[in-house]
């Protein structure tokens, strides 16, 4: 990676939707910018459905599509393993497909959960590039694709869990502009976001028949569950962007830099987190 070169960022979720709902900003960044973007479900999300009367094959192929449709939004590459929903464990099989994933793609930037979070998948997610940061530079380990000369920079996603420690703001981003896109491609995911969670939530009842109003109903369903965000990084979002602006943000994400990866500098962590070109 030279000063101006464009950057690669590879997300690396437990379920297709895991990453634009919470690094959504920052994805939409990049591609704005013009850098390559590539986002990996780990599982195929065939579970995450009320509906048993599909198969799980089904299921699969329904959330793959709408993976993809999301992608198409930002014209960014999203796929979805074979891995069935709830059954991802940190494996060294696993493992090693992380490994072969970060080689093949030479990231700048890796986003994935952290190791505590309610979600098994998210947790195992979080262990298995957690076990493959230094391994990807071991060349006798998954030997069949090239070792990285250097090993990515990578990040924690937004969440709000505290045990056994919150999550800690290395850096925040004001994602209020992107927000639009993000929704955008959240609706993507139609048998997520207007059948299952709001069916999770008890909120079937609420949700309206015509398409234009789901998308409303969409944006204020999606900032319930993420303006705490903004709140709880006000501080440091005023020391960034000043006291006036830093008390506006509505919109914002958070990211934790692995300490078993590559430590960025600040001129690096800069241009990681802005999307800029120089």
């Amino acid at each position: 990676m030279t000063a101006d070169s464009p950057l690669r960022l590879l997300i690396l979720g437990a379920h297709p939707d895991d990453a634009e709902f919470h690094a959504g900003g920052l994805i939409v960044r990049y591609r704005e910018a013009g850098h390559t973007v590539k986002m990996v479900s780990l599982t195929n999300g065939q579970a995450g459905h009320f509906d048993t009367s599909r198969s799980a094959n089904e299921m699969a192929a329904i959330r793959r599509a709408e993976a993809a449709a999301a992608g198409a939004v930002i014209g960014a590459e999203y796929v979805t393993w074979d891995i069935p929903d709830g059954e991802l464990q940190p494996t060294l099989e696993v493992r090693e497909r992380v490994i072969r994933e970060i080689r093949t793609f030479r990231p700048d930037l890796v986003l994935t959960h952290r190791s505590n979070d309610y979600h098994p998948d998210h947790r195992a997610v979080g262990q298995l590039v957690q076990d493959a940061s230094f391994m990807v530079r071991v060349p006798r380990v998954a030997s069949d694709v090239p070792a990285l000369d250097q090993d990515p920079v990578v990040a924690a996603m937004t969440d709000r869990f505290s045990v056994p420690s919150p999550l800690r703001a290395d850096v925040v981003l004001d994602t209020s502009n992107e927000i639009s896109t993000v929704i955008a491609m959240l609706s993507c995911h139609r048998s997520q976001v207007f059948e299952w969670l709001p069916h999770v939530e008890g909120l079937l009842d609420s949700l309206p028949e015509d398409e234009a109003e789901q998308l409303v109903w969409l944006a204020d369903w999606y900032c319930s569950r993420t303006t705490w965000r903004a709140d709880r990084f006000r501080e440091q979002l005023i020391a960034k962007h000043g006291l006036e602006r830093g008390k506006a943000v509505e919109h914002c994400e958070a990211y934790e830099i692995s300490e078993y990866a590559r430590q960025p500098d600040a001129a690096l962590l800069s241009r990681l987190f802005s999307g800029s070109t120089t």
